[in-house]
């Protein structure tokens, strides 16, 4: 049978912003003295040199003068998720974040927010992350462990405080995990870091993104260990799912591999949904992988 087309797809990343204004705003945090390379801080974002055809890039603005500004938050993203079967999505949201704002308070029934934490905030980003469950009806947390400054390991006693307020508001934390396109070190982000966190914290959903690469094996065994440990496809084009993680849906994983996309950061939503009905997921898996597990996992 393959891929369905009715499936009302839930996509757990997506972005509200494109164009200059996302290079400007959304990865100021980077710039501010994580990266070092010249080439890093030129790109419309700092993994760029991985992707193809990158959304809205605005490279050739030397060469053909200022261009118009895409369109932003839900202007830009429902076209593509009306034509694409996308019925929700997971954007970040801030207090800085007015376009996200206005887009999770204009289409409630087609969006709904994440809040990005920083760790080095200590008690303060703490309340921020209740403000945020309070204000704006946030279903996750989200982490960049290589992106701060001062970098924080997965497994680092900062990041405890905030597993144990996800759990307290049981909202998963979606982390990303693996060597990260940015170039900056990877180490806080080795996967085996995770295994200490689903020991202390067993209620915690906790969702890898961006692929736990090169260490996809030892994200499935730690899958089968904990029960509440998820993996996200986010800033992969389907073509480029690991082995290991579709042979572990098709298997024993089913009901852990969760879709996230990377629109308008680096794929589009056209590229990625041309590429999808080749992955090799068994006909039982694709509901679950592109709706039910998400729907669970987030309590939607």
């Amino acid at each position: 049978m393959g891929m369905p087309t009715n499936i009302g797809i839930i996509d757990t990343m997506m972005g509200t912003r494109a164009g200059a204004t996302a290079k400007e705003q959304n990865y100021a945090f980077l710039r501010q003295g994580q990266l070092k390379d010249a080439d890093s801080k030129n790109m419309n974002f700092p993994a760029q040199y991985m992707f193809k055809d990158v959304p809205f890039s605005d490279q050739s603005r030397a060469a053909s003068g200022p261009v118009d500004e895409p369109a932003q938050g839900a202007d830009l993203l429902l076209p593509q998720m009306d034509k694409w079967g996308v019925e929700r999505a997971m954007v970040g949201v801030s207090p800085a974040n007015v376009i996200a704002q206005k887009t999770l308070a204009d289409h409630p029934d087609r969006f709904f927010g994440a809040y990005e934490f920083d760790p080095n905030k200590g008690m303060e980003e703490i309340r921020a992350l209740v403000h945020m469950y309070e204000v704006y009806g946030i279903k996750a947390a989200t982490a960049f462990p290589a992106g701060y400054l001062p970098q924080v390991p997965i497994n680092d006693k900062k990041m405890y405080p905030f597993y144990a307020k996800c759990v307290e508001l049981d909202i998963p934390v979606f982390v990303c995990s693996g060597i990260p396109g940015p170039r900056v070190p990877f180490a806080p982000q080795h996967v085996e870091r995770i295994d200490e966190v689903c020991y202390d914290f067993p209620e915690l959903r906790f969702v890898t993104r961006h692929g736990c690469e090169p260490w996809t094996a030892l994200a499935v065994k730690l899958m089968l260990k904990w029960p509440n440990l998820y993996y996200s496809t986010s800033a992969f084009a389907p073509k480029h799912y690991p082995a290991d993680i579709i042979n572990y849906a098709n298997t024993r994983g089913a009901d852990k591999i969760i879709y996230a996309g990377y629109f308008p950061m680096g794929l589009s939503l056209d590229r990625i949904m041309d590429d999808m009905p080749n992955v090799g997921f068994k006909d039982e898996v694709w509901p679950k992988f592109l709706r039910e597990n998400a729907v669970r996992v987030l309590k939607l």
